[in-house]
Formats: structure tokens, sequence, C-alpha cells
């Protein structure tokens, strides 16, 4: 009774893992928002934060790409390296640098909820690429074009129109609290900033998503070289986002950072939000695919608000909890309609090998075809598919 009671927990731990480690990661991400808002009101300049920050990166993930994966390394041809450059340049310069530009105009909570448009984005980048099928009489591919109408519906009330602040009940007394000391401590954002800094945060957003579409066809050639592919992306990006930063920068005391909030931001996101959740989120999409993985982004933006709401004294508007509900129901509803799709491809995955093992016999060691239809059948079938059969029929002659 007890080993059974001790199997179930083992069981239940084993099952939950990925849940939780990607639960970790939204507060992960919502501690960065937090830390990083703060370091940005204080005057660090968002260009050399995100120098910083990856400096942190690569100091963090770079030992365990020389440790774990220093053999059998892809060779860089010319090709390769303009790619792996484009990424750096779309993720830490781009995407990081616009983000943190909205972030500071805006506020953590509107940040995150209009960053929930990526899942809708990549969809839309996805098909424009042809990487994406759609066949629009199918009720997965509705659902998907519906999400994405939702989506950008969602970000457009975001952005255009602002609203009464809606009070939470936990928040009236520590803002009025807040207020009496030092009214400079809310930072309200001026409409003009706040419809900059959306603007900011949707560019953002669509940089991160072009970086997936790409990172979809590295990762060919990185299949088995995650943690170097990262390494790579973090140190070209250290130079890139240099070169930006001397441009836009012309004082040399920005480059100044003490034991202070800078320090704590730069590191914190270094380690934790690019190097660590790489990794982390890599394995969980390995196991349960990127659709798993994407469906958390809202909780962090529930995490962020009540975050917020309690350290920064935030103000949540009406505009924003009313785009936040629309871009929400567009995230699932692309979700739900890749869900579909998969389960769907994994099917008729499933369903093709079955042929193929029952046309192919094994006798003396030898292949022979069952029927006339099986050769054809095997020739059509993707070379993963004839992994798995090569693989069975090995099986059989062991």
């Amino acid at each position: 009774m007890a080993s059974e009671k001790v199997r179930c927990c083992t069981k239940f731990v084993e099952n939950s893992q990925l849940y939780f480690a990607m639960i970790f990661l939204q507060f992960v991400y919502g501690g960065m928002n937090i830390i990083t808002k703060v370091s940005l009101n204080q005057g660090m300049s968002h260009y050399v934060l995100v120098v910083y920050r990856h400096v942190f990166a690569t100091v963090a993930i770079a030992p365990f790409a020389i440790i774990f994966e220093r053999k059998h390394q892809p060779r860089i041809t010319f090709p390769i390296f303009i790619q792996i450059f484009i990424l750096a340049l779309l993720g830490p310069v781009i995407d990081q640098n616009l983000y943190y530009a909205g972030l500071k105009f805006t506020s953590p909570t509107f940040a995150c909820a209009l960053s929930n448009t990526l899942p809708a984005m990549t969809f839309v980048m996805a098909v424009l690429c042809r990487m994406e099928k759609m066949n629009i009489k199918k009720v997965r591919c509705q659902a998907k074009v519906m999400g994405t109408v939702f989506t950008v519906a969602g970000a457009m009330v975001m952005t255009l129109y602002k609203g009464p602040i809606v009070e939470m009940v936990w928040t009236k007394h520590h803002r009025t609290k807040t207020n009496a000391k030092d009214t400079n401590n809310t930072q309200i954002s001026s409409d003009k900033q706040w419809f900059i800094g959306s603007i900011f945060i949707i560019l953002s957003t669509l940089a991160w998503a072009s970086l997936f579409v790409l990172q979809a066809k590295v990762i060919e050639t990185y299949k088995n070289h995650q943690l170097s592919l990262t390494s790579l992306i973090c140190f070209i990006g250290i130079i890139q986002a240099a070169v930006v930063t001397f441009l836009m920068e012309r004082k040399t005391s920005v480059w100044l950072i003490g034991w202070d909030m800078n320090l704590l931001a730069a590191a914190y996101a270094g380690v934790f939000s690019s190097s660590m959740s790489y990794y982390v989120q890599g394995l969980v999409m390995q196991k349960k695919g990127p659709v798993f993985a994407t469906a958390f982004i809202p909780l962090m933006m529930i995490i962020v608000a009540i975050m917020g709401s309690f350290i920064l004294a935030e103000q949540i508007y009406l505009g924003g909890v009313v785009g936040a509900i629309l871009i929400i129901i567009g995230l699932y509803s692309v979700l739900w309609g890749k869900n579909k799709e998969q389960i769907m491809e994994n099917k008729v995955t499933d369903e093709n090998i079955s042929f193929a093992l029952k046309c192919v016999h094994i006798i003396d060691g030898k292949k022979s075809n069952q029927n006339v239809e099986a050769p054809n059948k095997l020739l059509s079938l993707p070379h993963s598919h004839m992994n798995v059969i090569n693989q069975e029929e090995n099986k059989v002659l062991t």
C-alpha cells in the first residue's frame, strides 16, 4: 500500500515537472519586468542594459556549451554565420531594446499583455513564409484566423484607448500613501508617451516573431547543440548591442554601473531570463512542443499585474483590461487550432508508420513486400518515419 502511494506520488511529480517548469519561468519573466522597470525609472539606459544582460548571459551559458557540446560542432559556413548574425540582431538588439523602451514609457502589465500577440504574429509570418499550411474550410484553420483577428483587435484597443483607471482593492491605500510621500514615484506617462511605448512593444514583438521563424531553420543545423547556438547568439548580440549603444549614447558615464538595482537588473535578466530560460524552455518544447510552452504566456501578465500593483503601485487602465481579454481569447483560439493540427499530424504519422510496418515482412533477414502498393507508400514517407521503420526491423532481426 505504501509502495503504491510512493509510486503514484512519483508519477505525479514526473508528469507535473513540465507544468511546474513553465509556471516557474513565468515568475522569472515577471520578476524581470518588475526589476527592469525599477532600473529604467532610476535612469538606467536600456541600450547599456541590453549589453550587460547578454554579457551575463554569455558568461552563464558558454561554459556549459564548452563542457557538454564541444565535440562534433557544426561547421560555421558563411550562410550559417549570416543567419546567426540576423538572429542576434533580431533578439538581443532590436527586440529587447524596443521592448525596454516601450516598458519605460508604459508599464510592466501593459507590456506583458501587448507581447501576448506573439503567437498570432508568428502564425501570420509562418503563413507568409509558407511554413504553415492553410485550409480555410477546416475548423482548426478558422480558429487560428479568428484568433489572429481577436489578437490584433486587442492590441489596437490597448494602443489607441487608455480609458479610466481600474482600481484594485489592495492598491487604493498603497497608492494614497505613496502619493503622499512623493508624487514622482508613480511616474504616470503622458498619452503621447503611452502611444509611442505601445508602438515600440508591437515592433519588439514583431522582431521576436521573426526570430522564431528564422530560428526554426537555424535549429536544423544546431539540433543537438542548442547551448552552443544560444552562446553564439548572445556573444554576437553583445557586439551588435555595444555598437548600437555607442551610436545612441554619447556619454561614457552611462556605462558606469554599481552595486545597485541596475546591476541586479542586468544580472537577473542575463542569467535567468536569457540563459536559464532558453535551456528550460528548450527542454519543455522538445517534450511537449511550442503550443504547450506558449500557452503559459498569459500567466506572466497576471503575475506582473499583481506584483506591479503591490511593488510599483502600478495603475491599470480600462483599455488595457479590455485589450488583454481580447488578446487572451485570440491567443487561446490560435493555440487551440494549432493543437488540433498537431494531433491530426501525429495521427497521420502513426497511421503511415503502422501501414508501412504491415507491408514489410522480414524473412531470413531480407525484406519482402506484402503487396504492390507498399513500395510506393514507403517511398512517400518522410525520412524520420523511415528511421522508425528501420528501428523496428532491427528489433526483429536481433
